[in-house]
């Protein structure tokens, strides 16, 4: 799956999310959009590493995505600002 697919402005993407993984990655699995962070979930970390490598993989700054759902649970929903 291409990731970059899903940069337009306006899009959302559903996550879950796998703290305290052996490393970071991120894999689309049944359907699913799987983000692996090795950073704890602890003072909001967790969510920070994974915008970071989200932004990364999406080839858009990282001040282009927002969190609207999912703060402290593993799953989440992003969107790519304009």
């Amino acid at each position: 799956m291409d990731l970059r697919q899903l940069s337009a402005p306006g899009t959302e993407i559903a996550l879950r999310v796998t703290p305290k993984a052996s490393r970071n990655r991120i894999v689309a699995e049944d359907g699913v959009l799987r983000v692996y962070v090795t950073v704890v979930p602890e003072d909001g970390k967790a969510n920070a590493a994974v915008l970071k490598l989200l932004a990364k993989a999406l080839g858009v700054p990282k001040s282009r995505l927002e969190i609207i759902r999912g703060h402290t649970a593993r799953d989440k929903l992003v969107r790519v600002g304009g």
